[in-house]
């Protein structure tokens, strides 16, 4: 095979990847534009608004994690993540005496009479469901972090091969024509 062939072919790969890491990163910056907008937009029509210091975050279970959000509105992932667990979670956990919703509620059908075991019951399956929704609300909001990490590295990559591509180009001219691949010919000077 000629060198200036398999040159060519090699630098004009190199340009079709450039021209695909550009695509994707346009795909992953959108992508992680429209998941954050979503995440922002879902949880403040929630109303969600973290309390401020004080009795409410008074536990070393909730206060290290709540106070950087001190009443602030929940807006990102990270702060949906924050009170799921670290303030939901830990009253649930009072709530049920440290029983799921799931154990409850099998008590409660043990005992179908039990009024206050079904209100703790209602209390955990209400709790547990808008822990999930915040849980998935974090979720989301890293699967857009992580789009835009990857983004980044797909602009830079088609930047790396664009560069590449073009010294490529460069190098086809300085290339004798008659050069196989393999042999050291000096190359053709122009």
């Amino acid at each position: 095979m000629k060198r200036k062939t398999f040159d060519a072919l090699l630098t004009s790969v190199g340009l079709v990847l450039a021209i695909v890491l550009l695509c994707a990163g346009g795909l992953l910056t959108w992508a992680s534009s429209f998941i954050g907008d979503q995440v922002k937009t879902q949880l403040s029509e929630q109303q969600i608004f973290f309390p401020p210091k004080g009795p409410a975050t008074a536990s070393p279970e909730i206060g290290p994690y709540l106070n950087q959000y001190a009443g602030q509105q929940l807006l990102t992932g990270q702060q949906a993540e924050a009170y799921a667990d670290h303030f939901i979670a830990v009253h649930l956990k009072g709530i049920g005496g440290g029983l799921t919703y799931a154990q409850l509620s099998a008590k409660a059908k043990a005992a179908p009479t039990n009024t206050k075991l079904a209100a703790t019951v209602q209390t955990m399956f209400q709790g547990e469901t808008l822990r999930g929704l915040l849980l998935n609300a974090y979720a989301f909001g890293t699967i857009g972090v992580i789009s835009g990490i990857a983004a980044i590295g797909a602009f830079i990559g088609a930047a790396v091969m664009l560069i590449l591509s073009l010294l490529g180009f460069a190098h086809l001219r300085r290339v004798s024509p008659d050069a196989e691949l393999g042999s050291h010919s000096p190359p053709a000077h122009a």
